[in-house]
């Protein structure tokens, strides 16, 4: 440890994926028995007071209040019941056996449109990485030369279509007709897999009646608008710690409710970290065009062929999560129009060819689009009893309220329990405000006929700068007619205005149900307009990290890195050349060399130096390596990443002495050193170099890289 940095603790690196470490452990049959009788009970109270509500309590002089608000109430059972049905099992797996060879051909394909570099570049490193013989293909619908000379670069094959009809589907499709392949791997261009994906899931294909086998969506943004707030909150499965990674917003979807399908067989594919096989695609036609959602479309066709569907409940991949709320709000728009697609042309309740779990659990994944309404419903019944002072409910407020309490007690510990803890009710219902309207809207094309275009969700930095999402106007109205509410209240407590309250209780209760209204509607704004979900300067995402390094022959710590640059701490304040050289040295890794310039400097608070450094474009030998580091895929029994090169001069920077601490003049961009030798970070021994250079594997340098297959591109390298 350089004298430097006394007492500095051991050097930590952030792995993005944690391949065969995140598969939850099944419950004993007590407590699977305990959960479904806690369910049950719930079930059979919320039914009895329905009952009792319909038969006992309507106020129908005001049915117009009434029977809406007891319509709201039956729609919350029907989603608690179909919430039971689909966690009714959630341990059940198939059996399965890990693969390492396979004399089937297996391809993974990574469909893409305008996601950036950075943003491609560890994609598809760590599926040219994976251990089961395979082809990687890049499917560009952007035509994009980089794109192919990356693809070539890294060991992946390009393949760009003439037209760009039925968006992803239709790039899928295109794709099939040109590859040979016995089953596929399909990843979004964001979605970074472990190296045992395809060992984790191909042993199930060992059924000639699988079609699919699904595994989670996790994320490796830890700070999108997705997730939860607070660096050490960690999601719980179960009152377990899961390896996840902090709680997000589709947690409870795909690591328990996914997994709960495969009691009925209903598992349906998510778009990407899935593998499929061709033979089932081509039975149903390829995948979907006629809705946005090929994905559940596709499965709806599949299942009522009779193919069979698993979900594999391990993170083999993780992704960008919505890194905003418009990017949220855009997706989520996106998803339900589909889904309100799929209703009209191939509804899973009355199709025929599935089974009645296949349709309980479709229905329970379609019917939760239309929870916006009761959420909005939810939010302005109180305002009109309070506006008005019209009662809905006929019964004393003692009665109600031992009724009401029981039942909402029983239904939420259900849902926690069946949830294996990880439902989170007020963080929820926060993300059921911020994509109320955009779910409003999505179900009201139900009855539309015209067809949605599919709009792709932005991936990495979409803008130079730091921009507010706009708040939905529904949001703000509520919030508006909720504090003249309160006014209201006010004034007609005091005789002012002309109504008057017959039923002092319910109005009171009326008023406080929304003001908890207000409070969440009012963090769903807030959360909306948080600076933390703004546009990163960054293009890519950045990884805490405590790694050695060297600049300007200064032993130096590195606090962040991304593939575009890196957040450097200094031991001392002193001079750096503007374009120099950056040494990373990975733990038992490669030791990565970038070329880039040093764009700020900067004191933090403790007082330490600090130095902003990015990276020049190309480079993508390093980036590569770097990208199989930070996401877990750089596993020493992997062969290196062979990139076929021709070197380049690299600049000199002259070191001083180990004992001292070196300072460079600043050497001109266009002028490389004399030499053409890699600059040397410190006055290591010779002996003592090669031992640590044998230990840590070979030295990738900045290249550059020749394509190997006929793509015309320019130069790789910015060195």
């Amino acid at each position: 440890m350089p004298k430097h940095f006394p007492g500095r603790p051991g050097i930590g690196w952030f792995r993005a994926t944690i391949p065969g470490r995140t598969l939850p452990a099944p419950k004993t049959r007590r407590r699977t028995w305990t959960i479904r009788a806690i369910a049950a009970t719930a079930l059979a109270v919320t039914l009895g007071y329905l009952v009792w509500r319909a038969g006992w309590t309507l106020a129908l002089d005001v049915w117009w209040l009434s029977i809406p608000l007891l319509v709201l109430e039956i729609h919350a059972f029907i989603g608690l019941l179909l919430f039971t049905v689909s966690l009714w099992d959630v341990d059940r797996r198939p059996t399965t056996h890990d693969v390492t060879e396979t004399d089937r051909k297996v391809a993974v394909l990574v469909p893409t449109y305008n996601e950036g570099l950075e943003v491609l570049m560890p994609t598809v490193a760590a599926a040219v990485a994976m251990r089961v013989p395979h082809e990687t293909w890049v499917l560009d619908d952007g035509n994009r030369p980089e794109v192919a000379k990356l693809a070539a670069e890294l060991g992946a094959k390009y393949i760009a279509r003439p037209t760009h009809e039925h968006a992803k589907a239709g790039n899928l499709n295109h794709a099939l007709g040109i590859i040979d392949a016995d089953y596929i791997g399909v990843l979004d261009a964001d979605h970074v897999a472990s190296p045992d994906f395809l060992v984790r899931t191909l042993g199930y294909f060992d059924d000639s009646r699988i079609a699919l086998v699904q595994t989670p969506q996790e994320f490796y943004n830890l700070e999108s608008f997705e997730h939860e707030s607070g660096g050490t909150t960690r999601a719980m499965v179960d009152g377990e710690t899961d390896q996840s990674g902090r709680f997000h917003e589709q947690a409870l979807f795909y690591r328990i409710l996914q997994p709960g399908k495969n009691r009925w067989g209903g598992a349906f594919w998510c778009g990407t970290g899935a593998v499929l096989r061709v033979n089932a695609l081509r039975d149903v036609g390829l995948v979907a065009t006629d809705t946005i959602t090929e994905d559940i479309h596709t499965t709806i066709r599949l299942h009522r062929r009779g193919w069979k569907t698993i979900y594999h409940n391990e993170i083999l991949a993780r992704g960008l999560a919505a890194p905003d709320a418009a990017t949220y709000q855009l997706q989520r728009h996106r998803w339900g129009t589909g889904a309100m697609q799929v209703l009209r042309k191939e509804n899973p309740i009355t199709v025929s060819g599935l089974t009645l779990g296949q349709r309980l659990t479709y229905a329970a994944t379609l019917s939760g689009w239309f929870d916006a309404w009761r959420t909005m419903g939810y939010l302005v019944l109180p305002m009109i009893v309070v506006a008005t002072g019209v009662v809905p409910i006929a019964v004393d407020a003692l009665t109600f309220a031992i009724a009401f309490v029981t039942m909402f007690i029983l239904s939420q510990i259900s849902m926690r329990v069946l949830s294996r803890g990880c439902h989170r009710p007020a963080l929820s219902l926060v993300f059921e405000l911020v994509r109320m309207t955009p779910n409003l809207l999505a179900t009201t094309t139900l009855l539309s006929r015209q067809r949605a275009t599919f709009k792709v969700t932005p991936k990495g930095r979409t803008s130079d700068g730091r921009t507010a999402t706009h708040v939905p106007r529904p949001l703000t109205v509520l919030l508006g007619l909720s504090v003249i509410a309160v006014g209201w209240y006010a004034l007609t407590l005091l005789g002012v205005t002309p109504v008057t309250y017959s039923v002092p209780w319910a109005v009171h209760a009326a008023f406080g149900w929304m003001l908890v209204n207000v409070a969440f509607v009012w963090l769903a704004i807030q959360r909306v307009r948080s600076p933390r979900f703004t546009a990163e300067r960054r293009s890519s995402v950045r990884f805490a990290t405590d790694l050695l390094g060297r600049i300007d022959g200064i032993e130096v710590i590195i606090k962040d890195v991304s593939l575009t640059g890196a957040r450097v701490e200094l031991p001392l304040p002193v001079p750096i050349a503007e374009h120099t050289t950056l040494t990373v040295d990975v733990p038992d890794g490669p030791t990565l060399e970038f070329i880039g310039e040093n764009r700020l400097t900067w004191t933090d608070a403790r007082g330490r130096p600090m130095l902003g450094f990015e990276f020049d474009p190309g480079q993508h030998a390093s980036r590569a390596r770097l990208a199989l580091a930070l996401f877990g895929a750089d596993d020493p029994d992997l062969p290196i990443l062979h990139v076929p090169a021709r070197k380049v001069a690299k600049r000199s920077i002259k070191v001083a002495p180990a004992t001292t601490v070196a300072t460079a003049k600043p050497a001109a961009a266009s002028r490389p050193a004399a030499s053409g030798k890699r600059p040397a970070a410190t006055s290591t021994p010779p002996v003592e170099r090669r031992q640590r250079d044998r230990l840590r594997g070979p030295v990738v340098t900045t290249e550059d890289v020749a394509p190997t297959t006929q793509i015309e591109s320019g130069d790789a390298s910015a060195a």
